[in-house]
């Protein structure tokens, strides 16, 4: 990680044993007014939209009314997927999975983000930055029923509830962004409701102001020690926080700062030809919503960020374009996958893609695929209809990704070295779509905080289509989110003929085991057949016995044919059983697993027969 990351993380060390960061960070400092409703409501900055004045026509929703009525029982989807009773009165500190209460009086830089006894500290941050507020404020629009009690009476509850600077809900500086800009779309859609009082704003804009001078005078963690999307979301919001808080002691100075550092992020974490470096769908997209954000409310105010941030946007358009799915709006569920969906402005799946895209697509180029609601709430109309038309071959080479398009069948891979931090071992993994079907796929996350086995098998080569050798991983697994003996040496190429599609790439891995042990893949796809060969040559390790796994979406099984030869051409009998797949975090749902062992070359040939 280098000498700044190391001297950086042992001075912070010291500061949260010495006390430095409780006094940085101080516990309930006095109440401030900082500037009275009236005023705000006739001096509002420019933001999204201002008051209920959306362009939509209002369209209820089962789907919607559903969701709303039970949260108002206290019942929430968390991470997309699984609805969790919370209770009508949550405290804002129960882990809804293990009970765990944490002290809400202890300072945040003495609680740990991770311990077997509390959980995963994500089940209790997930309510609490209030991306559920989306859902109440559409169901406002759309059933036109004034939902502004409940909205201000859920964030008075988090803020008498979560004294400043105290509790798990402090911990994370991009869980107090996300927050802050949650609360900031409720303000603006119920500015005139009569539900947001003096006495409400007041409170509001005193915690918003501590939330703020919280992310700043804790940005080096991100940005040095983190750095990834965490460090976009945080700079962004100090850079907001001059356009949408003016008023407030200090956002001039965070702004500029905030701005500078943006930049710096963006350019640094999409690479040149548009992938990130966290190598993550999901974080991907994080990293879209926030440039969707960031550059429509700079254009509403006058304002514009160096030319690098929309080509680098543009470009993260494009390579999430190429390895979406065109039929389903889907992408591999590919790298870590928190749950992660900040803005949820339609009824669209979790795992869909396609309105999100067409934002950011919007905020560009003044163009979408497909007109959604989510473009009404940016503020965006009067753009036109464009038609996509991938096909053919692509490569991404400073991240490592190919990906390959006939009609509706996507054979998408990776092969790529890291001069970032790396998060999963899964160099080489093939993932094939066909008609908007995942059928060999990736096992996803499940939990950061679980027990080390699932851990290893979620993160690791077993819950990847891809090799290990004698069970080992490509790189060795260290604490968490910590990997050794980065692949540094990897290229690959794909190209296409009239006849035939051929990727063949090469890892240099497992060099924990023994040096210049190189894992080869070369895969080839027939035009207009839905059959793909796959050869897995490993060098330096005769003798040693190798796996390849291929893991199939369970809802078509029975339509998936995989054999496997050595290259002398004894057929290897499979292993095939039940193993675990994670299309949602916290969701661990039952897979289905094709294990080939040999100690030689292996030739698997891959079938998708017809329904």
């Amino acid at each position: 990680m280098g000498a700044r990351y190391t001297i950086y993380r042992v001075r912070h060390e010291l500061e949260r044993k010495l006390g430095v960061l409780k006094k940085r960070h101080p516990i309930n400092p006095s109440f401030k007014q900082f500037i009275s409703l009236e005023k705000w409501r006739k001096e509002t900055p420019p933001f999204f939209f201002e008051g209920k004045n959306i362009s939509l026509t209002p369209t209820p929703q089962e789907s919607l009314k559903k969701r709303v009525e039970a949260m108002k029982q206290g019942r929430f989807v968390l991470f997309g997927k699984v609805e969790y009773d919370l209770g009508k009165d949550y405290d804002w500190v129960t882990n809804p999975v293990t009970g765990y209460r944490y002290d809400v009086n202890e300072h945040w830089s003495t609680i740990a983000d991770f311990s077997e006894e509390r959980g995963d500290i994500k089940f209790v941050w997930e309510k609490s930055r209030f991306a559920f507020l989306t859902d109440i404020i559409r169901y406002d629009f759309h059933f036109q029923e004034d939902q502004s009690e409940f909205v201000f009476g859920q964030i008075i509850d988090f803020i008498e509830k979560n004294p400043i600077n105290c509790g798990p809900n402090y911990r994370c500086s991009q869980e107090i962004s996300l927050r802050t800009m949650n609360w900031t779309l409720a303000l603006y859609y119920y500015k005139d409701a009569p539900n947001l009082t003096e006495e409400r704003f007041e409170k509001i804009m005193h915690a918003i102001y501590w939330q703020l001078h919280h992310i700043y005078h804790h940005i080096d963690f991100s940005r040095i020690a983190v750095r990834n999307n965490h460090a976009i979301t945080e700079t962004l919001m100090l850079y907001l926080s001059g356009l949408l808080f003016p008023f407030l002691p200090d956002t001039a100075k965070w702004s500029k700062e905030g701005e500078k550092w943006f930049q710096q992020e963006v350019e640094y974490q999409i690479y040149p030809d548009g992938t990130f470096l966290q190598f993550s769908m999901n974080y991907h997209r994080v990293v879209v919503q926030l440039l969707t954000w960031g550059l429509r409310l700079a254009d509403l105010h006058g304002k514009s960020f160096s030319p690098i941030i929309k080509e680098r946007a543009a470009l993260s358009l494009k390579f999430l374009d190429v390895s979406s799915d065109s039929v389903s709006g889907k992408l591999p569920n590919y790298g870590n996958n928190d749950g992660a969906l900040f803005y949820k402005w339609t009824e669209d799946d979790f795992r869909v893609y396609t309105s999100q895209l067409n934002d950011l697509r919007a905020v560009l180029e003044n163009s979408v695929s497909k007109i959604q609601e989510s473009q009404a709430w940016y503020g965006l109309k009067d753009f036109k209809v464009v038609e996509g038309n991938i096909q053919g071959v692509y490569e991404f080479q400073d991240g490592g990704y190919y990906i390959h398009q006939e009609d509706t069948i996507k054979t998408f891979l990776r092969c790529g070295s890291y001069k970032d931090r790396p998060s999963q071992s899964d160099n080489l993994h093939l993932d094939i779509f066909k008609d908007g079907i995942n059928y060999l796929w990736d096992n996803g996350t499940y939990k950061y905080n679980t027990d080390k086995e699932t851990v290893d098998y979620f993160t690791g080569c077993e819950g990847h289509n891809t090799l290990s050798l004698e069970g080992h991983n490509q790189m060795l697994r260290g604490g968490r989110f910590i990997w050794y003996y980065w692949i540094k040496r990897a290229k690959a190429k794909m190209s296409e003929s009239a006849k035939q599609m051929i990727f063949e790439g090469e890892i240099e891995g497992f060099q924990y085991l023994e040096k210049e042990i190189i894992h080869s893949r070369k895969v080839e796809k027939n035009r207009g057949e839905n059959q793909w060969l796959v050869t897995d040559k490993l060098s330096k390790a005769n003798g040693k016995e190798r796996s390849v796994y291929w893991h199939v979406n369970p809802e078509v099984f029975k339509l998936v044919e995989i054999q496997c030869k050595t290259l002398d051409g004894k057929i290897i009998t499979p292993k095939v059983e039940e193993k675990w797949h994670s299309s949602y975090y916290g969701v661990k749902e039952k897979g289905i697993r094709y294990s080939f062992r040999s100690q030689q070359t292996m030739i698997t040939t891959i079938t998708l027969k017809e329904t």
